[in-house]
């Protein structure tokens, strides 16, 4: 193995659950939970996503140090920071860079996920959020899983990568 092999191979940091959001119905306010149940083939428990096998934006995930960003992009401050239910991830991880998931599989609790790709802004958060919104994201929307083995995941449980 190439040293940077190696590097690509070895997460060393372990994330942790900061925010746990469902959507009823695609265009509905999120519900914040404490807790939620990842379904294989199914995503998580009352969310609208499109259930099976196939379906490879089953979870969103961001990465919770990057709303620090996309605030301090869109100018925003105090009582008008952006929150992980304003940007319509399920879950919002802090403590490891989530593109160091990608092609990886990883548990949080007794669920274990996959990473199947990155999860780009769309126009419907510029038309939600107003002007820029579109911009400040690019590179920050975190990424897409699948529930390959279904669990409980809960607020401050950790995220650790499962070996190679």
């Amino acid at each position: 193995m190439s040293p940077l092999q190696e590097l690509l191979a070895t997460v060393p940091q372990q994330g942790l659950v900061r925010w746990i959001g469902v959507r009823p119905e695609a265009r509905a306010e999120m519900l914040e939970l404490e807790a939620v149940e990842a379904r294989r083939e199914a995503g998580l428990t009352g969310d609208h996503s499109r259930p099976g096998p196939r379906n490879a934006r089953q979870v969103t995930l961001i990465q919770w140090e990057h709303l620090a960003v996309i605030n301090a992009l869109l100018g925003r401050e105090g009582k008008h920071l952006l929150h992980p239910r304003d940007l319509r991830r399920n879950l919002a991880i802090s403590g490891i860079n989530l593109f160091s998931l990608k092609g990886r599989r990883f548990r949080i609790g007794q669920a274990v996920l996959e990473t199947t790709g990155w999860c780009q802004p769309c126009h419907k958060l510029e038309e939600r959020l107003g002007p820029g919104t579109f911009q400040a994201m690019r590179g920050h929307g975190g990424i897409t899983a699948r529930v390959l083995q279904g669990g409980i995941i809960r607020l401050n449980q950790q995220l650790t990568v499962e070996p190679l």
